[in-house]
Formats: C-alpha cells, structure tokens, sequence
C-alpha cells in the first residue's frame, strides 16, 4: 500500500507541526533531521514509533498542541508497564466518534437500533466510543458499562436492544446465560459488534449460534483515536478503515522492511488529522495484512484480513514458538472441542524441561478420553509440543467481562 498525494501532504502537515512544537516526537525529529516528508521514500525514512516512546514520554510528553487545546485524555491499562495516556483535542473527539458512525453504518445499524454498550467507560477507550459513534449516527445509546449480568439481560429485554457491543469474552459469556436461561425468543438483538481482543472461529460461531445475530468485528488501539478505525461489511469478513483519518502499511516484524499488499505482516498506522498526539508509523504488534481486490459491498475503502494475533502473543515451550491462533487452528479441528481453553506453562526443575498443560472445555455428547487424545496427538503433529492435555465439560473454565487471558506462564515467576 503506497501513499496517495494527498496522504503524503497530510503526513507533511504532521511531521512540520510536530517539529514546530517541543512535544516528544518534535524534539526527536528535530534530532534526526527530519524537516518534512515529500514522497513514499521519504515516508518510509521516517522511524517508527512505539508503545516505548508513550511510555517514555509519560504522562504528556507527546501532547502536541497547548493545554488548553485538549478536552480529554484516554489510557491504557498499563498492566505491563507504565500507562500509556493520549490527550485528545475536540476536534479529535469529534473526528473519533465520526469514524465510529460509520463502523455502526458499515454494519448495516441505524438510528432506529437501541445499541446496548457493555465495554468499561472511564480511562480506556472503549465504553465512551461506541456512545459517541451511537449518538452521531443518531441511534439509541443503552450505555450499560461492563458486567452485571443480570442487569444487562433485563434492560436487553425491557428495552428490546437490537445491537450489543462487547467483547468477545464478555459476549460469549451473555449468549450462554441466554441459553441457559432460554431467554433467546424474548431478546430482539440482531447484530453484535464486537471488539477488543482476538476471537477464534468457533468462539465467532457459538455467540452467533446462542445470540441469533450477525457478528461485526470493530478494530482499534487506545493509541489511535480506540476502537471505530475499522469494521468488517454486511458481505465479507475483512476489515474496511478509513483512509482519510489513517494510513496503515503492512511490514516484516522482525526487518521492519514493508511487505507487499496480500503478505502477512505487521500492522502500522499513521495518523493523518490528529492534533492531540500524532503518531506516524506507530508499530501496533498487530498480525494481519492488506486485502488489495476490491469488496463486494462495493466501499471504496481500503481493508485488511480479520486480526490473526499479536506479534508479542507468542510464547516458547522446549524450544517451539508458538501463538494462541496456532492453538485455536488446532481445536478448530477437534469434534465436540469449544473455543474455550487455558494452557499453564512451568518448569519441571527435577527433570529440568518445561511442562505445559492444556485445559480444553468439550461438549458432553463426546468421550471426553478419546477427546483429550485427539487434542493431544494434533498438537503435536501441528505445533511440534505434547502437551498435558485436560478435558473438562463446558463452563468449567471462567468466563470474563472484559478480556480473557489463555496463556499463563508461570515460569516468569
């Protein structure tokens, strides 16, 4: 994917506004001699920012416009380090929530829908967007916040929400207490937009199964702009983002070299119009690529594949690097096996090698024995590790209101 000539002035425009100001990304360009971007070599010239530089720069040192340009700020969690915080100006707020509408539009939702939003609100980016893209669009924002379940279903029914937004986890979580309740004839959803985290194929057909509706994928990071940068369409599965708020290139992780549209690589994304914190060639860890043909649907809109996991998910057993996707892949392929796992990793000291257990939920219609061999033997032909493998019956494993983690490694400790 090259820059178009309005997108080159765009990234121009960014990179003299920031080298003006005193902001983190100013003073570093200042020292590179950077003075401005003329074309696609220039562009690629440029050097790649990272969650390290926010980090670095903590709280504000990538605000680029004056205090009293800024209306809001939004965090990341900060689990893994320092948080990371975004100033964002009012026309970034309003720029965000345009881009939100139209992941709503893209969907096929309307101002008639009462969207049901169950994502947190506060710091995070998430609650706050899906509110603001509702209320642009004009429809009726139901802004639930995470958790409560028994709240949630009520108000689902009471006020007959015809969309809900969550997490994959959080949205697996309401369709088997749906079922379980046999509530599905007494709800009115009709379209799920969900976002956040990674979700497998079996996981994307059990809510739709349970809930009765059509599944959208949103895509976003809190460092660019939060979720509403992207959405797949009504006729395909891919990604649809907007090219006049963002540039996205696809590159080798571990060269940082540019691949070409269609080759899996890394996800990095320019901001072409934001003034609170810019970030040009922001290297997201996300797995994905470039669709170059043409949608269906007939958007002009550029798309990228469904997100296949973090270039920073992977985790290495006796020596084999291996992703959560891979494992996904695998129960994929097993009958009566769910989307629902957890694998624990640790150190066998005595014998000095690693031990990795496998925790899989599995339908009762199935031998749970026979099962747990299949798993097990497919594992290793496929990844290249045996590993423990436990069958347990579904809903054994927790179920989460936000993100479930899978993978604990307790050799960390």
């Amino acid at each position: 994917m090259k820059l178009t000539q309005k997108q080159i002035e765009l990234v121009d425009a960014q990179v003299k506004r920031l080298i003006a100001g005193d902001s983190y990304y100013g003073k570093l360009y200042r020292e590179k001699g950077i003075t401005g971007v003329a074309s696609q070599e220039d562009f690629e010239k440029l050097p790649f920012s990272s969650k390290d530089d926010l980090r670095n720069a903590y709280p504000l040192g990538i605000q680029a416009v004056p205090d009293e340009d800024v209306v809001r700020i939004h965090s990341s969690s900060g689990t893994t380090g320092r948080p990371v915080i975004i100033p964002y100006t009012r026309k970034d707020v309003d720029d965000w929530a345009i881009q939100f509408a139209r992941c709503y539009e893209m969907a096929g939702i309307t101002k008639k829908d009462r969207i049901q939003i169950t994502p947190g609100y506060g710091l995070w980016t998430a609650g706050i967007g899906f509110q603001a893209g509702c209320e642009k669009l004009g429809a009726m924002a139901v802004p639930m916040g995470p958790g409560n379940t028994e709240k949630q279903l009520q108000m689902m029914q009471d006020l007959q929400s015809t969309v809900i937004c969550a997490t994959s986890s959080y949205a697996l979580l309401l369709s088997e207490e749906i079922t379980k309740r046999g509530l599905k004839d007494k709800i009115a959803l009709k379209k799920g937009v969900i976002g956040s985290e990674r979700w497998s194929d079996k996981m994307r057909r059990s809510i739709q199964d349970g809930l009765g509706i059509e599944l959208y994928d949103i895509y976003g990071l809190t460092e660019i702009y939060g979720p509403g940068i992207g959405i797949n369409c009504q006729k395909e599965k891919y990604i649809h983002y907007w090219d006049d708020y963002l540039f996205i290139e696809i590159i080798n992780p571990e060269t940082g070299k540019p691949v070409e549209d269609g080759e899996e690589g890394e996800i990095v994304i320019t901001t072409l119009v934001k003034e609170g914190a810019p970030l040009l060639r922001f290297r997201t860890h996300d797995l994905s690529r470039i669709i170059p043909e043409k949608c269906s649907c007939g958007s002009c809109y550029p798309r990228l594949d469904i997100i296949k996991g973090r270039s920073d998910d992977m985790f290495k057993v006796h020596g084999v690097n291996m992703f959560p996707a891979q494992v996904e892949e695998v129960l994929h392929q097993i009958d009566g096996a769910t989307s629902e796992y957890s694998i624990a990793i640790g150190h066998d000291d005595e014998n000095n090698k690693d031990v990795m257990v496998l925790t899989v939920e599995v339908e009762g219609r199935v031998n749970f024995e026979e099962t747990g061999k299949a798993i097990g033997s497919l594992f290793k032909s496929k990844i290249g590790v045996n590993p423990k493998v436990a069958v347990v019956p579904v809903g054994t494993l927790p179920r989460s209101e936000k993100k479930t983690k899978r993978v604990f490694d307790h050799r960390e400790s």
